[in-house]
C-alpha cells in the first residue's frame, strides 16, 4: 500500500518525536534534581556547567521545530496535488527528503550557539549539516512547484496559503543558510536578525500550512464549507501584515538592535522600523479577526454552506465519505493501491468500472474516557506546584494523577462494536439515501 505524503509526514514526525522526547525527560530530570535535590549538574558549583542544559535543551528543541514543520509538508503536499489535479511530482525523492530532513535535525542543533565557545572544528560540523538539511526541504520545494507546473490550477483558499507559503519560506531557509555561516553568526546571534528569520520559518512555514490545512479539512470536520470571501481578506491581511511586520526587523538586526529589549533610546534610528513592524502585527491581528468572522460566519449560514463528502473534487480515500466523517471512518475497508486512491476510484467509475461490494460487518471501537483529560489537570496541578515550589500543591497533583492510572488501570469496558443495521442507517443518513 502506498502512502499519501500527509501520511508519510505524520509517520517522519513519530520517528522524530520517539527520539527527540527522551532528550527532553531526562533534561527535565536533572533539573528537577538540580532544584530540589541540591544537585549541580546544571550550576557552576561542584563542577556543573550551565551551558550543557542549553545543548540537551537544543538537542530536544531543534528536532521540535521539525516536528511541528512536517505535517505542514504533508499538507502542502495534499493541497498542491488536488488543486493542480496532478500527481505529486517526484513521489519517492519526496519522501526520501523527509526520512533525510528527520535523520539530519539531530545533527544541526549547536547552530544556536556557535558563539559558546566550542571551537572551529564543532562549528565548522554543525555549520555544514545545517547547510546540508537545506538541500532536501529544497527538494521538496522544487517538487511542488513542478506539481503546480502545467496543472489546472484553482486558486481556493487552501491553495492561496499554499502558494503564500513557497516565498516566505525561500525567504525564511535563506536566511537560515546565513544564519549558518559561523563567523556571520557572530553579527546575527541574538539579534532581531535571529528573530525575523525564526518566524518567517515558523509563521510562514508552520502557521501558513495549518490555515492551509483547517481551510482543506473543514467541511469533511464540520460538514460546512467556509465562504470564500472573507477568507481572502483574511489571507491578504495576513500576508501583507507579515511582510511589514518582519522584513523591517532584518534590518533593525543589522543595526544592531539585539532581541529581550524592553526599551531602547530615540538615538538608535531603531524606532521608525520597530514602528512599522508593529503596524504589520496589527494587520495580521486584523486578518485573525476577519478567519473568526469567517468562521462565525459559516456557523450561521451553515444549511446553505453544506458540503457534499467531496468539495474538492480531492484525491485520497477521506474524501471518498461523508462529511462530516461518521465515528467509525470507513464503513468497509477501502483500497489503497495508489497515493491518489480515490482519484483512480473515480476514474474507473467514470469508465463504468464499480468495484464489487463488500459485505458490512460490526465494527470494533473504543469507548471514550474522561480519565486522560482529568490526569492532565492533575499534571498541570503537579508542575505548577513544582515550578513555584508548593510541595502541597504538586503532591496533590501527583496523586491524582496516581488515583487516575489506577482507575483506568481496572477500566475492563473499554470498547464496543457498531452493529451493521447502525451502520446502515448512518451511511443512509449521511449520504442523504432513503
Amino acid at each position: 500500500m502506498k502512502m499519501p505524503m500527509f501520511t508519510w509526514s505524520v509517520f517522519s514526525t513519530c520517528i522524530i518525536i520517539l527520539f527527540a522526547f527522551p532528550i527532553l525527560t531526562v533534561t527535565l530530570a536533572l533539573l528537577f534534581l538540580d532544584r530540589f535535590a541540591g544537585a549541580h549538574f546544571f550550576t557552576l558549583d561542584l563542577g556543573g556547567n550551565p551551558m550543557m542544559y542549553i545543548n540537551l535543551i537544543w538537542m530536544w528543541g531543534h528536532p521540535e521545530v521539525y516536528i511541528v514543520v512536517l505535517p505542514a509538508f504533508g499538507v502542502f503536499s495534499e493541497i498542491v496535488s488536488t488543486f493542480s489535479r496532478k500527481k505529486l511530482f517526484g513521489y519517492k525523492s519526496m519522501v526520501f527528503a523527509m526520512l533525510i530532513i528527520s535523520f539530519l535535525s539531530f545533527f544541526t542543533w549547536a547552530h544556536h550557539f556557535f558563539t559558546m565557545g566550542s571551537g572551529a572544528d564543532v562549528n565548522a560540523f554543525f555549520a555544514v549539516t545545517t547547510m546540508l538539511i537545506a538541500i532536501p526541504t529544497g527538494v521538496k520545494i522544487f517538487n511542488w512547484l513542478f506539481t503546480m507546473y502545467r496543472g489546472r490550477i484553482r486558486m481556493a483558499t487552501p491553495m492561496m496559503w499554499t502558494l503564500a507559503f513557497i516565498p516566505c519560506f525561500i525567504v525564511g531557509g535563506m536566511t537560515g543558510v546565513l544564519l549558518s555561516v559561523a563567523p556571520a553568526d557572530f553579527q546575527f546571534h541574538n539579534s532581531y536578525f535571529l528573530i525575523a528569520h525564526f518566524h518567517q520559518v515558523l509563521i510562514g512555514g508552520v502557521v501558513f500550512g495549518y490555515f492551509a490545512g483547517l481551510y482543506y479539512w473543514w467541511p469533511k470536520m464540520f460538514g460546512f464549507q467556509l465562504e470564500e470571501k472573507l477568507g481572502k481578506w483574511a489571507f491578504w491581511t495576513w500576508n501583507i501584515g507579515f511582510y511589514v511586520c518582519f522584513m523591517p526587523q532584518y534590518a533593525v538586526g543589522l543595526m544592531g538592535m539585539t532581541r529581550r529589549l524592553s526599551t531602547y533610546g530615540w538615538d538608535t534610528g531603531w524606532w521608525e522600523l520597530n514602528f512599522v513592524s508593529t503596524i504589520g502585527a496589527f494587520l495580521m491581528g486584523v486578518g485573525f479577526l476577519f478567519q473568526v468572522a469567517q468562521i462565525a460566519d459559516g456557523i450561521r449560514k451553515y444549511k446553505t454552506l453544506k458540503a457534499s463528502g467531496d468539495p474538492w473534487d480531492g484525491r485520497t480515500l477521506e474524501w471518498s465519505i461523508p462529511s462530516p466523517a461518521p465515528e467509525y471512518n470507513f464503513a468497509v475497508t477501502p483500497r489503497g493501491d495508489d497515493i491518489d486512491e480515490w482519484w483512480e476510484e473515480k476514474e474507473r467509475r467514470a469508465k463504468g468500472i464499480y468495484p464489487p461490494e463488500q459485505p458490512l460487518e460490526p465494527i470494533h471501537m473504543p469507548k471514550n474516557s474522561s480519565i486522560p483529560f482529568i490526569m492532565s489537570v492533575f499534571w498541570f496541578v503537579a508542575g505548577f506546584g513544582f515550578v513555584f515550589g508548593w510541595l502541597w500543591m504538586a503532591i496533590l497533583g501527583l496523586a491524582g494523577v496516581g488515583i487516575c492510572m489506577i482507575a483506568r488501570s481496572f477500566s475492563y469496558d473499554t470498547d464496543y462494536y457498531i452493529p451493521v443495521d447502525e451502520i446502515k442507517r448512518t451511511e443512509a443518513s449521511l449520504r442523504g439515501s432513503v
